[in-house]
């Protein structure tokens, strides 16, 4: 008898053995293919899991396995390529098998539902409906509406019906009296053209020429470009090649707040089925999106993070837009990095990958240095805008005014006047970071966390950016019973009221997380900038992510000192690509461009550098400095960390696992270590860090230290989990 292997939604890093269903026999079993979803007893539950092989036998009596409830699929819903990226990625980020493939189905199907083919839901007669005379229903006229329009056509859309003032009340009647049943209305297949792009410079048309010289089978790319460079219309007029040839494109981008840009311009150039997958859809839109992709209708598939697990019928190129950005990581759960994945995914499907950067990680760079990616540069700004003029501000003895120094103020003065418009950065939301007791010195801090509480102003309140508690804020100081609560430092709310008060007169936007609340809120947003009228942009890194804001003449970083130390060892490069992005949105379309950094520290090497030196240089020399100290990208990183209530248990339990695994030579462990935030939502993190010379050493120490820890007992509701490539070191 067949033997069919199942992932399982489970904590557990291995494949479960089941019968086929009782009503299967032993020669439909053997066709199953893997990618198919079967209804499965697990436990007291009933889950849904996914065929990874049919098996002659198991290494469990046949009679202790249980029979599988059901068949869900008569075929695999994606393709085998997609099956064979879960699969590599389960193993290489050494995460439960079950939970990978998930990232390539949406809801519905992980749950068990029916797979619903792509189009239109609409309503139809059924064979009793079909039985009725023309003028059925007399006594019923919005039903009898309803069935004149079904007796005129084989099926009619829910929109039809709208359209016809026909609530889903007047047909959920029809439907209970068994006249018309629901149905899916076939969209007429769309044939993809566009528009005729802008003109190439030089350099754009060089690249352009490159990269279509290579479009066909696996390559990958590093297009390092200064912002505004014109990298999105290389990337356009690649996507027009490849529809062109019948193949589907798919377009990473780091965050949500990109979207409704992104999608405005490539619906303009494109007449082509164009859909968009990210976590603030409902679910039924992102069900729709990835059917459409999956069945080969949509032509264009952009997507966050987890639209590198979509199915496509027929891929032809993927790009990853600011490449470098740490949204790419996923922080919980299943650790993966959709830009690495992206790589292996073009290199299983056959086709181009293109990686776009003003400011490339340094993890790509190592990799055009070793030969893996081929390096495309753009140095100059497309059109007549120039790279804006960099100054810092020497904030030492000056008078600040929410964090704004007299230089600054009469530069935004300046560029208000002109018709321009300002946009300052500051990476701190809320009013203020602490609430102080001028008494006594005490601070208000989180209870959960090793973490100060913020203080808010809209809605008034405490709040732990790191575990999201919220606390009244306190009209006393619990300690010294004593009036004198202060708010002590700068964060966007703050510097919003002064803005207001000192700058009525001009619209002032302020965008953070806390603003920029709901699905729309970021594109009406940017909407309302892009008029161009005069105004002033304050806001966190939400603001410094792509956005072309072609009327901003003036930026300024309010506090870069922030930015200055960290214990990060990544902390330079992202300080270095935070600054020349922010900055990089200044003069973008003929205005001319001035960045203003504020800080206490004008002489500190960081400082002068972005004064003096590209980032590319930048980069390049830091780059030099990981490789001599043995870290990525020259060297790798993995993390086992454990969370657990009782701060000893958790660390014992590191230490015990690090006694029993023997690594394999070159590599070598640290810790186990407090992480720098100790406590986080009620939990004691640890860490223990493993060093390995490269990739193949990290996998087996891993592989080793998993296979350890699995077996080993974990009380006081320790978990634990394993960070391959890790982002950071929290």
């Amino acid at each position: 008898m067949s033997v069919l292997r199942l992932a399982i939604p489970s904590p557990l890093r291995r494949l479960f053995d089941y019968l086929p269903p009782r009503d299967m026999n032993g020669s439909e079993a053997a066709g199953l293919q893997p990618g198919l979803r079967l209804s499965v007893p697990f436990g007291r539950r009933k889950v849904t899991g996914y065929l990874v092989e049919v098996c002659e036998d198991s290494d469990l009596p046949l009679a202790k396995l249980k029979h599988a409830d059901a068949l869900l699929d008569t075929v695999p819903l994606v393709p085998p390529t997609l099956l064979q990226l879960c699969d590599w990625a389960a193993r290489y980020y050494h995460h439960p098998a079950a939970e990978v493939l998930g990232a390539a189905f949406p809801r519905p199907l992980r749950e068990g539902k029916p797979h619903q083919p792509a189009g239109n839901p609409g309503w139809r007669l059924t064979t009793r409906g079909m039985g009725l005379p023309v003028g059925g229903l007399p006594r019923s006229p919005r039903q009898a509406e309803a069935l004149a329009l079904l007796q005129t056509a084989p099926a009619v859309s829910n929109a039809r019906f709208r359209e016809c003032g026909i609530s889903a009340a007047v047909l959920r009647e029809l439907c209970s009296k068994e006249l018309v049943e629901k149905c899916t209305l076939a969209e007429a297949p769309m044939v993809p053209s566009s528009n005729p792009g802008l003109t190439l410079n030089r350099e754009q048309a060089a690249v352009l020429s490159a990269l279509l010289g290579v479009r066909e089978g696996f390559s990958c790319h590093l297009l390092e470009g200064v912002t505004g460079a014109g990298k999105t219309e290389v990337y356009l007029q690649l996507i027009t090649d490849c529809l062109a040839r019948g193949r589907q494109a798919l377009v990473l981008i780091p965050e949500i707040g990109l979207t409704p840009q992104t999608l405005d311009r490539f619906r303009a150039r494109f007449n082509a089925s164009i859909v968009v997958l990210h976590s603030g859809l409902g679910e039924a839109e992102r069900y729709r999106s990835w059917e459409a992709a999956r069945d080969g209708s949509a032509h264009i598939v952009i997507g966050t993070r987890s639209a590198v697990f979509t199915p496509l019928r027929a891929p032809g190129l993927i790009i990853v837009d600011e490449e470098h950005d740490g949204s790419y990581k996923q922080q919980d759960g299943f650790r993966y990095s959709a830009r690495d994945v992206a790589v292996k995914r073009g290199q299983l499907e056959d086709v181009p990958v293109l990686l776009g950067s003003a400011t490339p990680s340094l993890e790509s760079l190592h990799n055009v240095g070793t030969g893996r990616y081929q390096l495309h540069r753009l140095r100059q700004r497309a059109g007549a805008s120039a790279l804006p003029t960099i100054a810092a501000v020497d904030l030492r003895r000056q008078a600040l005014q929410a964090g704004l120094s007299g230089p600054l103020l009469t530069a935004i003065e300046h560029r208000l006047a002109a018709g321009q418009q300002v946009l300052l950065f500051l990476n701190r939301r809320g009013y203020a970071p602490t609430l102080q007791c001028h008494d006594c010195g005490w601070v208000a801090e989180c209870r959960a966390c090793d973490a100060r509480l913020t203080v808010h102003r809209r809605p008034a309140c405490l709040r732990c950016h790191h575990c999201g508690a919220t606390h009244a804020i306190p009209r006393q100081c619990p300690d010294c019973h004593g009036a004198s609560l202060m708010a002590a430092g700068l964060g966007t709310e703050q510097t919003e009221d002064f803005l207001r008060h000192r700058f009525g007169q001009w619209p002032i936007f302020r965008v953070d997380s806390d603003s920029m609340q709901g699905r729309h809120a970021m594109g009406e947003l940017v909407a309302k900038i892009n008029q161009g009228q005069p105004g002033i942009l304050l806001g966190t890194q939400m603001l410094t992510k792509g956005h072309h804001f072609p009327a901003v003449g003036l930026v300024a970083v309010i506090d870069a000192d922030a930015m200055l130390f960290s214990a990060d060892f990544r902390g330079e490069e992202r300080m270095a690509q935070l600054l020349t992005q922010v900055a990089g949105r200044a003069g973008r379309a003929g205005v001319p461009g001035e960045v203003m950094l504020q800080t206490h520290y004008p002489d500190h090497p960081a400082v002068q550098a972005m004064l003096n030196v590209e980032y590319g240089d930048q980069a390049r020399a830091m780059l030099l400095n990981r490789q001599a100290a043995g870290m990525p990208p020259a060297g790798q990183l993995m993390i086992v960390r454990s969370d657990c209530s009782d701060p000893a248990y958790g660390e014992k339990f590191l230490q015990t696992l690090r006694d029993r695994v023997a690594l394999p030579p070159g590599a070598r462990l640290i810790g186990p270590l407090p992480s720098p935030m100790q406590r986080r939502a009620g939990k004691f993190r640890c860490q223990l860090i493993l060093l390995a010379p490269d990739r193949r050493t990290v996998q087996l120490a891993t592989g080793a230290l998993v296979a350890q820890a699995e077996v080993m007992p974990a009380r006081h509701g320790l978990k634990w989990s394993v960070d391959v490539d890790p982002q950071d070191l929290y």
